[in-house]
């Protein structure tokens, strides 16, 4: 386990959505690794690439260590300015679809630059509207839209309910919100007000004491939040709480948040939005 911060960039000549939603979910796969995340939208001309440049070296500088930059750059130009940065550059389109043109034997439309064209049939924009229900609806933030949900996700906090919603809306065009079950919420034997009428939608998720207490060390050292006594009272509590109302749930401790995400479409029987 490190203890450094590792400062990660998401850029993009768009939303940035995408960059943000392939480095988040590539990310979730080292908890142990501590992130300060930066998201850097429509990075659409030199001089906004050479004022990202700094900005990624500045980073660098600062925490005395290469940061990691996630890019769906289009502009060759820009691209080139992007390139001269202090930084680990991953260039999710160079990196998957390069190989995929060689094997289809055609260009992508990347490469011809309408990597930004919306399909006519409006699948696009019903993931994109996913993605920022997802983002609106995180660890409980707002909870009037519920009834638009197609799950709820519950847990206590970092059981993975944020990366798992984000692919779902992502991968599968799923509108999915997630709730923090705290220790007040475990305290009482029913569930929330705010989740009582939108049980049908709810799903769980746990992880174990020890794991979950791993994770909380590196947000808050040596607090009762990340204690391993605390750790296992919420997790026992939650898991109860699950049983006595049987809500399906699943541990995410030893899953990857896509095994994560296709477990709780075989549970549940949700289907992604056609492509």
């Amino acid at each position: 386990m490190t203890s450094e911060i590792r400062p990660v960039f998401f850029i993009s000549d768009g939303t940035g959505l995408t960059a943000e939603g392939l480095g988040q979910a590539l990310l979730s796969q080292f908890n142990t690794v501590r992130f300060d995340k930066t998201t850097l939208p429509y990075i659409d001309s030199v001089e906004k690439a050479k004022k990202a440049v700094s900005e990624i070296n500045a980073a660098g500088i600062e925490h005395n260590i290469t940061p990691i930059v996630f890019d769906t750059i289009v502009n060759q130009e820009v691209r080139d300015v992007l390139a001269d940065c202090n930084g680990f550059l991953v260039d999710i389109f160079q990196t998957f679809l390069k190989p995929l043109e060689r094997e289809l034997g055609q260009g992508s439309s990347y490469s011809v630059g309408m990597s930004h064209a919306v399909a006519p049939d409006g699948q696009y924009a019903r993931r994109i509207d996913a993605i920022n229900f997802a983002l609106d609806n995180d660890d409980g933030a707002r909870i009037r839209y519920y009834d638009q949900a197609d799950l709820i996700l519950i847990g206590v906090s970092r059981s993975g309910k944020t990366p798992t919603s984000l692919y779902l809306a992502m991968q599968y065009g799923l509108k999915v919100a997630n709730y923090p079950l705290t220790e007040d919420d475990l305290d009482d034997d029913q569930l929330p007000d705010t989740l009582r009428k939108h049980k049908a939608k709810l799903f769980g998720l746990t992880i174990d004491p020890e794991r979950l207490q791993a994770i909380r060390e590196m947000r808050r050292p040596e607090s009762r939040y990340a204690s391993l006594k605390q750790c296992q009272y919420e997790v026992n509590e939650v898991e109860a709480l699950y049983r006595r109302h049987a809500i399906p749930f699943l541990s995410t401790t030893e899953r990857s948040v896509e095994e994560i995400s296709a477990r709780i479409l075989q549970v549940t029987g949700k289907r992604k939005v056609a492509r």
